[in-house]
């Protein structure tokens, strides 16, 4: 009897889930290369066909780096993506989490909306 270590069985969530979150209040321009930027610093390569990739948004720049620390706190690993480049520099910009089985993740990001 195989338990991940997510402690899923993977029978009851056979596809991992590679999220990505960013700011509502970005342009679309900028939203679209901070996902990108996240994505790409959060997947470890090589992901199964079949993967989920979902987009979220929160709100503005404190409620993501309110996510990073609720991640953080509980061992979920994840990346902060901080622009180095005017106009945004220092600013936490978007999240990837590193893909893993949607149920581990569902209470952290369920009130957060996809992006649209």
């Amino acid at each position: 009897h195989h338990i991940d270590r997510n402690g899923l069985e993977p029978q009851q969530h056979p596809y991992l889930t590679h999220y990505c979150v960013v700011r509502a209040e970005l342009q679309h321009g900028a939203k679209a290369a901070q996902l990108i930027h996240a994505s790409g610093r959060s997947s470890p390569g090589n992901l199964p066909e079949g993967t989920y990739a979902v987009a979220l948004t929160v709100p503005n720049e404190a409620a993501l780096r309110e996510l990073a620390s609720t991640l953080e706190l509980a061992g979920l690993p994840h990346h902060l993506i901080v622009e180095s480049d005017a106009p945004y520099t220092d600013q936490a910009m978007a999240i990837g989490i590193v893909p893993m089985n949607r149920g581990s993740l569902k209470k952290y990001l369920s009130k957060y909306p996809l992006l649209k």
